[in-house]
């Protein structure tokens, strides 16, 4: 593990684990996912004053579904607060991507479709740090992306199968 992120070989996921999160002094004992506990969750664990922290006797930084939930939740309820006390704010307006959960292989495929440029033997925390700089540039149409979801729901097809010649209604 370097810098508090999963190397490749980490990347594969728990198998039989259990969460590597104290929680009100007492290590649960819950199985974990393949949700990681990162520098981000760290700083959003702290801000909220989550009574949870990482077991420093852990060999893994996987955690349970059950602390994820929580997590999430306390962030949400703050995206919530914030825009109710001050609609001009736009930090709400930024998406929460955790691009170090993906795999190295899918951080290449993005970097080979955008064509970003990078210098060559990034690890894959520096690949990720690159790509969500680039990430946070791509503007979004808010309305056109989910009505083209939308759409991709009724229609129960993507892009992506008719590109590969798969037909969803011979299915």
């Amino acid at each position: 593990m370097m810098n508090g992120f999963s190397t490749e070989e980490d990347s594969r996921g728990p198998t039989d684990q259990i969460c590597c999160l104290v929680d009100n002094n007492d290590r649960c004992a819950k199985t974990a996912g393949n949700a990681s506990y990162s520098k981000r969750i760290q700083k959003t664990v702290q801000q909220r004053r989550l009574n949870l922290s990482i077991d420093a006797s852990a060999r893994h930084t996987y955690i349970c579904d059950f602390h994820k939930m929580i997590i999430q939740c306390a962030r949400s309820k703050r995206r919530r607060k914030d825009s109710e006390d001050d609609s001009n704010e736009t930090d709400t307006d930024i998406p929460e991507v955790d691009l170090y959960q993906l795999q190295v292989n899918t951080l290449r495929r993005y970097k080979r479709h955008y064509k970003v440029s990078t210098r060559p033997g990034l690890n894959k925390a520096l690949l990720a740090d690159m790509l969500m700089k680039h990430f946070k540039t791509i503007p979004v149409k808010e309305k056109d992306v989910l009505t083209f979801f939308i759409y991709t729901v009724k229609t129960n097809s993507n892009k992506l199968d008719l590109k590969n010649g798969i037909n969803s209604d011979a299915t």
